[in-house]
């Protein structure tokens, strides 16, 4: 062991390490020890945290949960409701009704969203004088069958409109009446059937392609945003666990239901006149349409405006004086798709114009249907 170890020296001599250096790496080697004790505990402190964060977030979600407990009701579909009014349409059932006598003009009401219901829109049944005015509520919303996303596309919503047309009034041409997502799909139609509509009445259509659309999200997105948005969409997801039917949808609907309601009454949104609130009545929202429109990818976008310039039939586009967002700037650029378009704006309205002033707005479409 001796002569190994002055061998060993020997070596070192040789290579001419000073011993310095020897010193040096035995120190830094001391030293390293306690750096990685301290990196350790530092994250043995983190991970406390992040479990104490992670239990206290969860102790108030429970909390939360128990604080508002109680009944959130959500109204039943016609699946099952048997005494709603009812049709079913290409294999779909239907919330539907209509008023005024058949051998009338036909009158298609189309409602906004997707995801959202007629209700708001009953005040157009006074027109039902001198026409027969129909109302349903698209596949997927307001008091509908539900069904997948797969068959909540652009053609399919088109292809339900067809047949809804073709029971109604099989042998004349219709009046389409659109409201916002309502508008966009009558577009549709004229490009698709222009020879089963007699005219069109569209009331602040959101997009006719993906530009616009892309412009739409980005206004949207600040109205659902911040603090407060979170805080109510967090209390909303909470609240919607305590729904217990009737339905397999009906807790996700009553979620997105409150989300919208959010959106729409934000303080900003120019969806209602400064200083109101947007209080549209609403049977229920689906919320699968709705979601599934927000993934609708840009080549679909673009069938809503496709084939639009070959309607020849008069168009009447109607904006809300309160509304700068999709109001008259946005609808008289909306002209330019129609050969035979004309615009007026609804005094002291937002978007839901029929709801917010039909002392106004049904007189306006009155005369246009006149003409």
């Amino acid at each position: 062991m001796q002569q190994s170890q002055k061998a060993a020296l020997a070596d070192l001599t040789a290579s001419e390490t000073p011993t310095a250096s020897i010193e040096d790496s035995v120190i830094v080697s001391y030293n390293q020890k306690p750096i990685k004790n301290r990196i350790a505990q530092a994250l043995k402190v983190g991970l406390i945290i992040s479990i104490g964060v992670t239990g206290a977030f969860i102790l108030a979600a429970i909390g939360l949960y128990f604080a508002i407990s109680g009944q959130y009701l959500v109204s039943a579909t016609v699946v099952d409701d048997a005494s709603l009014p009812q049709i079913k349409i290409n294999g779909v059932r239907l919330h539907a009704e209509t008023y005024g006598d058949p051998s009338n003009p036909v009158i298609i009401v189309l409602h906004g969203g997707p995801g959202g219901d007629y209700r708001s829109l009953l005040g157009s049944k006074s027109l039902a004088d001198t026409n027969f005015v129909v109302f349903y509520d698209q596949r997927g919303a307001g008091l509908s069958e539900r069904v997948p996303a797969q068959k909540l596309t652009v053609p399919a919503y088109i292809a339900e409109l067809d047949a809804v047309i073709d029971r109604y009034s099989p042998d004349r041409p219709v009046t389409l009446l659109g409201h916002s997502w309502g508008a966009m799909l009558a577009t549709a139609y004229l490009g698709e059937a222009p020879e089963k509509v007699a005219r069109a009445i569209l009331l602040e259509p959101g997009f006719f392609n993906g530009d616009e659309a892309q412009d739409w999200m980005a206004q949207a997105s600040q109205y659902m945003s911040g603090l407060g948005f979170y805080r109510q969409a967090a209390i909303a997801a909470i609240q919607s666990l305590h729904v217990s039917g009737p339905d397999s949808s009906a807790a996700k609907d009553y979620m997105m239901s409150e989300i919208i309601h959010r959106f729409l009454n934000h303080p900003e949104n120019p969806y209602h006149c400064p200083g109101e609130e947007f209080d549209a009545a609403a049977w229920r929202f689906g919320a699968t349409a709705s979601q599934t429109a927000g993934k609708t990818g840009a080549a679909e976008i673009e069938l809503i405006a496709q084939g639009a310039e070959r309607y020849s039939g008069p168009v009447l586009l109607l904006a809300s004086a309160c509304n700068d967002w999709i109001g008259e700037d946005a609808q008289r650029a909306h002209l330019s798709y129609f050969q035979n378009g004309e615009l007026s704006i609804v005094p002291h309205s937002g978007h839901d114009m029929i709801w917010d002033n039909p002392d106004e707005t049904l007189p306006l479409i009155r005369a246009f249907l006149d003409k």
